[in-house]
């Protein structure tokens, strides 16, 4: 096994392992609070119960070609098996961009004024979450439902010609007409969501904006607006929205050129691979920075650090 090899998969490895324990236990918290304290549960809490769980499906599928074939194993996939594992991967990938969607438009239209035009759906967000999210599903397996047709095991090492490649899968040759129409209806789906998403994005930055300057002309609420729950989320799902969209299109970047590459490179995808678990693997960690159950058990292991090891806090 190579250095590079080696390299890889121990990166590889430890993104899954980081990635798998931080969204579970930011799954488990939102449980504790449904089962425990209901009084603390929030509408929003379902969009990301439903994302720290299509996020762990993405880093620990995503990656199985790659870290198989690192390990020198061969024939893993049969025809079915490529079948099954690309049309899962797609379906969870549009559900990821589908569910961050889901969670810019509901925060901007939570931060968004009384007197907005917005302000009538605030009443109507919590009955259509669990609507969007049968939409989400429901799409996605449609929409992408012809890959069961146009994808099979890999036979031969070196692949040439426009396709989709990884380790053990590769796509049939397409016609010119199938492959346009198949990457536009891809693309399209990913330009109108991003849109969205970025829209709104801007448009949270623009109520904080006015919020911020009107809070300057009172001074006893100028501490308030750097400290309220409401800016502190936006805050952060403007984060999370700004990593999704950068790692989202480096790795359709990088997907379209391997796709219509004359030569493919394994590596690649494998590369590509790595950047659609990027996102899923911080996104908990933004999550937790003001989650309440989480701020508790990290003060309550704070306490018991001093309570047992006096001495390495006092010198």
């Amino acid at each position: 096994m190579l250095p590079s090899d080696v390299i890889y998969i121990f990166f590889l490895i430890c993104q899954i392992c980081i990635g798998v324990m931080a969204n579970s236990l930011l799954f488990m918290t939102h449980i504790y609070t449904f089962l425990i304290e209901p009084h603390l549960k929030k509408p929003i809490d379902s969009i990301f119960m439903h994302l720290t769980v299509v996020n762990i499906s993405t880093i620990m599928i995503r990656p199985i070609p790659e870290l198989m074939s690192s390990f020198g194993v061969k024939n893993f996939f049969d025809d079915i098996g490529c079948q099954t594992f690309l049309y899962v991967s797609r379906v969870i990938r549009g559900l990821s961009i589908g569910t961050t969607f889901l969670l810019s438009v509901f925060q901007a239209i939570t931060v968004s004024p009384s007197h907005s035009k917005w302000a009538w759906l605030k009443s109507k967000l919590s009955k259509w979450i669990c609507h969007s999210f049968l939409f989400f599903w429901v799409f996605n397996m449609l929409m992408l439902a012809k890959i069961f047709n146009r994808i099979k095991a890999r036979l031969n090492f070196t692949v040439v010609g426009q396709g989709y490649v990884n380790a053990y899968c590769q796509s049939t040759k397409l016609t010119e007409h199938e492959s346009i129409s198949f990457i536009s209806i891809l693309v399209i789906y990913d330009v109108v969501f991003l849109s969205f998403m970025i829209l709104s994005s801007l448009y949270k930055v623009w109520i904080l904006y006015r919020h911020r300057r009107r809070a300057k002309h009172f001074h006893n609420l100028s501490h308030f607006s750097k400290t309220s729950p409401e800016n502190k989320a936006t805050y952060t799902i403007l984060w999370m929205v700004f990593c999704f969209v950068f790692f989202y299109l480096s790795n359709n970047c990088l997907t379209l050129y391997g796709y219509y590459a004359s030569e493919k490179n394994s590596r690649l995808e494998g590369i590509g691979g790595i950047l659609a678990s990027c996102y899923p693997t911080f996104c908990p960690f933004f999550l937790m920075k003001h989650n309440k159950i989480i701020l508790k058990l990290t003060s309550f292991l704070s306490n018991m650090r001093m309570t047992f090891c006096p001495r390495a806090f006092s010198g």
